[in-house]
Protein backbone atom coordinates (compact mmCIF):
# COMPACT_ATOMS: atom_id res chain seq x y z
CA UNK A 1 0.00 0.00 0.00
CA UNK A 2 2.60 2.39 1.12
CA UNK A 3 4.25 1.51 -2.11
CA UNK A 4 1.51 2.50 -3.97
CA UNK A 5 1.37 6.01 -2.77
CA UNK A 6 4.68 6.67 -3.14
CA UNK A 7 4.58 5.73 -6.93
CA UNK A 8 1.59 7.30 -7.34
CA UNK A 9 2.85 10.69 -5.75
CA UNK A 10 5.73 10.75 -7.97
CA UNK A 11 3.30 9.49 -11.14
CA UNK A 12 0.83 12.34 -9.86
CA UNK A 13 3.27 14.80 -9.01
CA UNK A 14 3.24 16.65 -12.31
CA UNK A 15 1.76 20.39 -13.22
CA UNK A 16 -1.84 21.08 -11.62
CA UNK A 17 -5.02 23.14 -13.37
CA UNK A 18 -3.70 22.92 -16.86
CA UNK A 19 -6.82 22.52 -19.25
CA UNK A 20 -6.29 21.82 -22.30
CA UNK A 21 -8.80 23.72 -25.05
CA UNK A 22 -10.91 20.91 -26.73
CA UNK A 23 -12.05 22.43 -29.72
CA UNK A 24 -11.90 20.22 -32.79
CA UNK A 25 -10.32 17.49 -30.25
CA UNK A 26 -11.59 13.89 -30.92
CA UNK A 27 -13.23 12.94 -27.56
CA UNK A 28 -15.05 9.72 -26.34
CA UNK A 29 -17.43 9.31 -23.00
CA UNK A 30 -20.17 11.05 -21.56
CA UNK A 31 -20.52 15.22 -22.66
CA UNK A 32 -21.07 15.87 -19.28
CA UNK A 33 -18.57 13.46 -17.14
CA UNK A 34 -16.68 15.27 -14.11
CA UNK A 35 -13.49 14.18 -14.95
CA UNK A 36 -11.71 14.64 -17.94
CA UNK A 37 -8.90 12.39 -18.81
CA UNK A 38 -6.65 14.14 -22.14
CA UNK A 39 -4.21 11.95 -23.55
CA UNK A 40 -0.93 12.94 -25.56
CA UNK A 41 -0.21 9.85 -27.09
CA UNK A 42 1.98 8.72 -30.50
CA UNK A 43 0.39 5.86 -32.46
CA UNK A 44 4.00 4.08 -33.05
CA UNK A 45 4.74 4.67 -29.34
CA UNK A 46 4.79 0.41 -27.42
CA UNK A 47 3.97 2.04 -24.38
CA UNK A 48 1.12 3.71 -25.97
CA UNK A 49 0.03 0.55 -27.41
CA UNK A 50 0.13 -0.71 -23.60
CA UNK A 51 -1.51 2.27 -22.16
CA UNK A 52 -4.40 1.69 -24.59
CA UNK A 53 -6.66 -1.08 -23.51
CA UNK A 54 -6.18 0.32 -19.71
CA UNK A 55 -7.93 3.48 -20.85
CA UNK A 56 -10.59 1.66 -22.60
CA UNK A 57 -11.07 -0.14 -19.28
CA UNK A 58 -11.24 3.45 -17.29
CA UNK A 59 -13.49 4.59 -19.70
CA UNK A 60 -15.95 1.09 -19.22
CA UNK A 61 -15.62 1.72 -15.52
CA UNK A 62 -16.62 4.92 -15.02
CA UNK A 63 -19.22 5.78 -18.22
CA UNK A 64 -21.03 8.77 -16.48
CA UNK A 65 -18.03 10.16 -15.11
CA UNK A 66 -15.16 10.31 -17.59
CA UNK A 67 -14.34 11.47 -20.80
CA UNK A 68 -10.90 11.30 -23.05
CA UNK A 69 -9.71 14.02 -25.09
CA UNK A 70 -7.11 12.26 -27.52
CA UNK A 71 -4.11 14.66 -28.45
CA UNK A 72 -1.15 13.96 -30.92
CA UNK A 73 2.44 14.25 -29.50
CA UNK A 74 3.97 12.23 -32.45
CA UNK A 75 7.95 11.43 -31.33
CA UNK A 76 11.01 11.87 -33.74
CA UNK A 77 12.17 8.83 -32.96
CA UNK A 78 9.26 7.23 -34.08
CA UNK A 79 9.19 7.91 -38.03
CA UNK A 80 5.69 6.31 -38.97
CA UNK A 81 3.79 8.67 -35.96
CA UNK A 82 3.58 11.98 -37.92
CA UNK A 83 2.10 10.33 -40.56
CA UNK A 84 -0.34 8.06 -38.99
CA UNK A 85 -1.45 10.89 -36.45
CA UNK A 86 -2.54 12.62 -40.11
CA UNK A 87 -4.29 9.72 -41.04
CA UNK A 88 -6.27 9.48 -37.63
CA UNK A 89 -7.58 12.75 -38.58
CA UNK A 90 -8.42 12.05 -41.95
CA UNK A 91 -10.17 9.38 -40.74
CA UNK A 92 -12.15 11.63 -37.91
CA UNK A 93 -12.97 13.97 -41.10
CA UNK A 94 -15.40 10.98 -42.18
CA UNK A 95 -16.51 10.73 -38.32
CA UNK A 96 -14.18 7.42 -37.48
CA UNK A 97 -11.45 8.73 -35.62
CA UNK A 98 -11.85 5.97 -32.62
CA UNK A 99 -12.09 2.87 -34.92
CA UNK A 100 -9.30 4.20 -37.17
CA UNK A 101 -7.11 4.79 -33.72
CA UNK A 102 -7.66 0.67 -32.51
CA UNK A 103 -6.78 -0.31 -36.06
CA UNK A 104 -3.63 1.54 -35.80
CA UNK A 105 -2.64 0.30 -32.34
CA UNK A 106 -3.22 -3.30 -33.23
CA UNK A 107 -0.96 -2.46 -35.94
CA UNK A 108 1.74 -0.32 -34.59
CA UNK A 109 4.38 -2.15 -36.16
CA UNK A 110 2.94 -1.56 -39.78
CA UNK A 111 2.17 2.15 -40.20
CA UNK A 112 3.84 2.71 -43.37
CA UNK A 113 1.64 4.83 -45.80
CA UNK A 114 0.18 2.17 -47.69
CA UNK A 115 -0.72 0.36 -44.25
CA UNK A 116 -3.04 2.75 -43.61
CA UNK A 117 -4.55 3.68 -46.80
CA UNK A 118 -5.18 0.06 -46.84
CA UNK A 119 -6.84 0.71 -42.56
CA UNK A 120 -8.97 3.08 -44.15
CA UNK A 121 -10.56 0.88 -46.74
CA UNK A 122 -11.03 -2.05 -44.17
CA UNK A 123 -12.90 0.18 -41.87
CA UNK A 124 -15.11 1.40 -44.62
CA UNK A 125 -13.87 4.65 -45.49
CA UNK A 126 -14.51 7.16 -48.02
CA UNK A 127 -10.55 5.83 -49.53
CA UNK A 128 -10.80 8.54 -52.28
CA UNK A 129 -11.50 11.42 -49.52
CA UNK A 130 -9.10 9.78 -47.34
CA UNK A 131 -6.37 9.25 -49.72
CA UNK A 132 -6.60 12.82 -50.69
CA UNK A 133 -6.67 14.11 -47.15
CA UNK A 134 -3.60 11.83 -46.25
CA UNK A 135 -1.62 12.65 -49.56
CA UNK A 136 -2.27 16.41 -49.47
CA UNK A 137 -0.71 16.91 -45.57
CA UNK A 138 -3.69 18.90 -44.64
CA UNK A 139 -3.85 17.45 -40.93
CA UNK A 140 0.42 18.24 -40.61
CA UNK A 141 -0.50 21.39 -39.07
CA UNK A 142 -3.14 20.03 -36.69
CA UNK A 143 -0.83 17.57 -35.11
CA UNK A 144 1.79 19.48 -34.64
CA UNK A 145 -0.65 21.86 -32.54
CA UNK A 146 -1.72 19.11 -30.90
CA UNK A 147 2.49 18.55 -30.01
CA UNK A 148 3.06 22.07 -29.35
CA UNK A 149 0.28 22.81 -26.82
CA UNK A 150 1.35 19.21 -25.13
CA UNK A 151 5.25 20.92 -24.85
CA UNK A 152 3.21 23.87 -23.12
CA UNK A 153 1.91 21.68 -20.74
CA UNK A 154 5.48 19.92 -19.82
CA UNK A 155 5.12 16.72 -21.97
CA UNK A 156 7.96 15.39 -22.50
CA UNK A 157 7.14 11.62 -24.01
CA UNK A 158 4.48 9.24 -24.13
CA UNK A 159 1.89 8.29 -23.45
CA UNK A 160 0.88 11.44 -20.93
CA UNK A 161 -2.34 11.97 -19.17
CA UNK A 162 -4.04 14.67 -17.33
CA UNK A 163 -6.71 13.85 -15.16
CA UNK A 164 -8.65 16.95 -14.62
CA UNK A 165 -5.27 18.80 -15.26
CA UNK A 166 -3.05 16.42 -12.98
CA UNK A 167 -0.47 14.77 -15.03
CA UNK A 168 0.54 10.84 -14.92
CA UNK A 169 3.23 9.70 -16.60
CA UNK A 170 3.90 6.53 -18.43
CA UNK A 171 1.81 3.31 -19.46
CA UNK A 172 0.34 3.04 -15.93
CA UNK A 173 -1.92 0.20 -14.21
CA UNK A 174 -5.81 0.60 -13.78
CA UNK A 175 -5.07 1.24 -10.48
CA UNK A 176 -3.11 4.54 -11.41
CA UNK A 177 -6.01 5.88 -13.31
CA UNK A 178 -8.85 4.52 -11.12
CA UNK A 179 -7.53 6.16 -8.25
CA UNK A 180 -7.25 9.71 -9.95
CA UNK A 181 -10.48 9.20 -11.29
CA UNK A 182 -12.13 8.74 -7.49
CA UNK A 183 -10.21 11.18 -6.08
CA UNK A 184 -11.87 13.78 -8.35
CA UNK A 185 -14.95 12.58 -8.37
CA UNK A 186 -14.80 12.99 -4.61
CA UNK A 187 -14.34 16.48 -4.50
Amino acid sequence: MIVALVAGFFVLNGKTGYVVKQTGDNVKGSVNAKVTIIEYSDFQCPFCGRAAPTVKQVLAAYPNDVKLVYRHFPLPSHSQAQKAAEASECAAQQGNFWEYHDKLFENQDALYVPMLKDYASQIGLNTTDFNLCLDSGAMYDKVQANKKEGEAAGVTGTPAFFVNGKLISGAQPFSVFDSAVKAELAK
